[in-house]
């Protein structure tokens, strides 16, 4: 579920970002075995248009006329986008959990990041504040796309007690 923490607390920042780090993953086939992305992200032109969305969203988060990421409906395309890739990024028989986890977590990170952007816009430009907060936010996602699931096949050792 980490995985699905962590791409939730993307999408709060940056909402198709998420979706891009996912589809051009399954488009390059390192998305973990067994995971819960549906074939069609793997297409080039699902990935090519993931990239686009999201590169437009980092250009534009930069401008004045760039609406509050808390409104009603960015909030809603966030925790969907989130649900989305959290699912995708789950084994196949977590995927519903992961999607409700990912999708909460964009709502509280949609907030926590506006308002640590807001604080640092005290000090430093929109500009400036939006390309630090891109290079946490696309660092973050790529981590959570190539981070290996947990191998639960494998045997767990005990410990001996000490005698």
């Amino acid at each position: 579920m980490l995985r699905s923490i962590l791409i939730g607390l993307v999408a709060g920042a940056r909402a198709m970002t998420p979706l891009a780090v996912v589809a051009n993953a399954a488009r390059t086939g390192t998305l973990p075995a067994d995971n819960g992305a549906p074939r069609f992200l793997a297409h080039p032109l699902a990935s090519l248009g993931a990239t686009a969305l999201a590169t437009y969203e980092l250009i534009g988060d930069k401008q004045k006329s760039a609406p509050d990421r808390i409104i009603p409906p960015a909030v809603i395309i966030r925790s969907m986008n989130a649900a989305f890739a959290g699912m995708a990024l789950s084994p196949r028989k977590d995927r519903f959990a992961a999607a409700a986890v990912a999708g909460a977590t964009a709502v509280l990170s949609s907030y926590a990041t506006f308002a640590a952007r807001m604080v640092a816009m005290r000090s430093g430009s929109q500009f400036t504040t939006g390309v630090a907060e891109d290079a946490l936010v696309v660092s973050a996602a790529i981590a959570a796309a190539r981070a290996p699931l947990p191998d639960v096949s494998a045997p767990t050792r005990e410990l001996a007690a000490p005698r």
